[in-house]
Protein backbone atom coordinates (compact mmCIF):
# COMPACT_ATOMS: atom_id res chain seq x y z
CA UNK A 1 0.00 0.00 0.00
CA UNK A 2 1.38 3.58 -1.03
CA UNK A 3 -0.31 6.79 -0.48
CA UNK A 4 0.56 10.48 -0.61
CA UNK A 5 -0.62 13.83 -0.73
CA UNK A 6 0.62 16.37 -3.17
CA UNK A 7 0.27 19.73 -3.40
CA UNK A 8 -1.88 20.78 -6.99
CA UNK A 9 -2.06 24.35 -8.36
CA UNK A 10 -4.58 25.50 -10.77
CA UNK A 11 -3.79 28.51 -13.05
CA UNK A 12 -5.62 31.24 -15.03
CA UNK A 13 -3.49 29.60 -18.71
CA UNK A 14 -0.34 30.04 -17.16
CA UNK A 15 0.12 26.91 -15.69
CA UNK A 16 3.36 26.29 -17.85
CA UNK A 17 4.87 29.17 -17.46
CA UNK A 18 4.48 29.03 -13.22
CA UNK A 19 5.79 25.53 -13.25
CA UNK A 20 8.72 26.66 -15.45
CA UNK A 21 9.41 29.37 -12.82
CA UNK A 22 9.54 26.99 -10.42
CA UNK A 23 11.74 24.83 -11.56
CA UNK A 24 13.90 27.62 -11.98
CA UNK A 25 13.50 28.09 -8.42
CA UNK A 26 13.70 24.60 -6.78
CA UNK A 27 15.11 22.26 -9.79
CA UNK A 28 13.82 18.86 -10.05
CA UNK A 29 12.48 17.32 -13.31
CA UNK A 30 9.28 19.36 -15.00
CA UNK A 31 6.76 17.08 -16.85
CA UNK A 32 3.85 19.46 -18.72
CA UNK A 33 0.72 17.55 -20.66
CA UNK A 34 -1.37 19.43 -22.51
CA UNK A 35 -5.56 18.95 -23.58
CA UNK A 36 -4.20 18.46 -26.93
CA UNK A 37 -1.92 15.22 -25.83
CA UNK A 38 -5.32 13.70 -24.57
CA UNK A 39 -7.55 14.56 -27.72
CA UNK A 40 -9.99 17.40 -25.36
CA UNK A 41 -10.96 19.75 -28.38
CA UNK A 42 -13.01 21.24 -26.15
CA UNK A 43 -10.18 23.12 -23.93
CA UNK A 44 -7.04 24.97 -25.09
CA UNK A 45 -5.20 23.45 -27.88
CA UNK A 46 -1.84 25.18 -25.71
CA UNK A 47 -3.06 24.83 -22.42
CA UNK A 48 -1.35 22.62 -19.41
CA UNK A 49 -3.78 19.58 -18.59
CA UNK A 50 -1.49 18.31 -15.85
CA UNK A 51 2.43 19.89 -14.87
CA UNK A 52 4.48 17.61 -12.52
CA UNK A 53 7.45 19.13 -10.51
CA UNK A 54 9.45 16.21 -8.62
CA UNK A 55 12.00 17.36 -7.20
CA UNK A 56 13.79 14.90 -4.52
CA UNK A 57 12.24 15.73 -1.42
CA UNK A 58 8.85 17.16 -2.32
CA UNK A 59 7.33 17.66 -5.73
CA UNK A 60 4.51 20.27 -7.08
CA UNK A 61 1.74 19.04 -9.46
CA UNK A 62 -0.56 22.58 -11.32
CA UNK A 63 -2.78 22.78 -14.40
CA UNK A 64 -4.76 25.34 -16.12
CA UNK A 65 -8.25 26.33 -15.21
CA UNK A 66 -11.09 24.79 -16.75
CA UNK A 67 -13.20 27.24 -18.83
CA UNK A 68 -15.49 29.43 -16.04
CA UNK A 69 -13.41 27.99 -13.22
CA UNK A 70 -12.48 31.83 -11.65
CA UNK A 71 -16.52 31.60 -10.69
CA UNK A 72 -16.33 28.37 -9.13
CA UNK A 73 -13.00 28.84 -7.10
CA UNK A 74 -14.05 30.81 -4.49
CA UNK A 75 -11.27 32.69 -3.30
CA UNK A 76 -8.13 29.60 -3.86
CA UNK A 77 -6.90 27.62 -6.86
CA UNK A 78 -5.20 25.13 -4.92
CA UNK A 79 -6.23 21.64 -4.34
CA UNK A 80 -5.06 18.69 -1.86
CA UNK A 81 -3.81 15.62 -4.33
CA UNK A 82 -3.86 12.20 -2.73
CA UNK A 83 -2.50 9.89 -5.17
CA UNK A 84 -1.79 5.77 -4.62
CA UNK A 85 -2.80 2.48 -5.16
CA UNK A 86 -4.84 1.31 -1.96
CA UNK A 87 -8.33 1.91 -3.38
CA UNK A 88 -10.33 0.53 -0.83
CA UNK A 89 -8.62 3.06 1.58
CA UNK A 90 -9.07 6.17 -0.99
CA UNK A 91 -12.09 4.95 -2.23
CA UNK A 92 -13.20 4.94 1.64
CA UNK A 93 -12.02 8.62 1.92
CA UNK A 94 -13.29 9.76 -1.01
CA UNK A 95 -16.65 8.48 -0.05
CA UNK A 96 -16.48 10.14 3.53
CA UNK A 97 -15.64 13.39 2.16
CA UNK A 98 -18.36 13.29 -0.46
CA UNK A 99 -21.04 12.99 2.16
CA UNK A 100 -20.44 16.14 3.83
CA UNK A 101 -19.16 17.72 0.68
CA UNK A 102 -19.70 18.65 -2.49
CA UNK A 103 -18.76 15.62 -5.12
CA UNK A 104 -17.59 16.93 -8.35
CA UNK A 105 -16.45 14.48 -10.73
CA UNK A 106 -16.88 10.93 -9.32
CA UNK A 107 -14.36 8.33 -9.11
CA UNK A 108 -13.96 6.47 -12.48
CA UNK A 109 -11.54 5.45 -14.84
CA UNK A 110 -10.14 8.39 -17.03
CA UNK A 111 -8.05 8.60 -20.30
CA UNK A 112 -4.90 7.94 -18.55
CA UNK A 113 -5.91 5.06 -16.79
CA UNK A 114 -6.13 5.42 -13.31
CA UNK A 115 -9.45 5.87 -11.14
CA UNK A 116 -9.82 9.88 -10.69
CA UNK A 117 -12.35 11.92 -8.61
CA UNK A 118 -12.65 15.42 -7.14
CA UNK A 119 -15.00 16.63 -4.31
CA UNK A 120 -15.11 19.94 -2.16
CA UNK A 121 -15.12 19.31 1.22
CA UNK A 122 -17.64 21.00 3.78
CA UNK A 123 -14.83 23.34 4.78
CA UNK A 124 -14.23 24.62 1.06
CA UNK A 125 -11.33 22.60 0.12
CA UNK A 126 -11.42 20.72 -3.08
CA UNK A 127 -9.15 17.11 -2.63
CA UNK A 128 -8.04 15.32 -5.80
CA UNK A 129 -8.03 11.57 -6.05
CA UNK A 130 -6.00 9.76 -8.17
CA UNK A 131 -5.69 5.75 -7.98
CA UNK A 132 -3.22 3.89 -9.67
CA UNK A 133 -4.51 1.40 -12.58
CA UNK A 134 -3.66 -1.73 -11.73
CA UNK A 135 -0.79 -2.98 -13.14
CA UNK A 136 -0.21 -7.46 -14.10
CA UNK A 137 2.19 -7.35 -11.22
CA UNK A 138 -0.77 -6.56 -8.58
CA UNK A 139 -2.74 -9.58 -9.45
CA UNK A 140 -2.84 -12.01 -7.03
CA UNK A 141 -2.12 -16.22 -7.03
CA UNK A 142 -5.95 -16.47 -7.54
CA UNK A 143 -5.86 -14.09 -11.03
CA UNK A 144 -7.81 -11.32 -8.80
CA UNK A 145 -6.46 -7.86 -8.34
CA UNK A 146 -6.50 -5.84 -4.98
CA UNK A 147 -7.51 -2.76 -6.96
CA UNK A 148 -10.32 -3.84 -8.39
Amino acid sequence: MAISVHPYLNFPGNAREAMEYYQSVFGGELTVLGFADFGMSDMPADGTMHAALIHPNFSIMASDAMPGAEQTWGGTRNYIAVMGDDAATMTDWFDRLTADGTPGVPLATQAWGDTFGDVKDKYGIEWLFNIAAATPDDAQPDGTNPTD
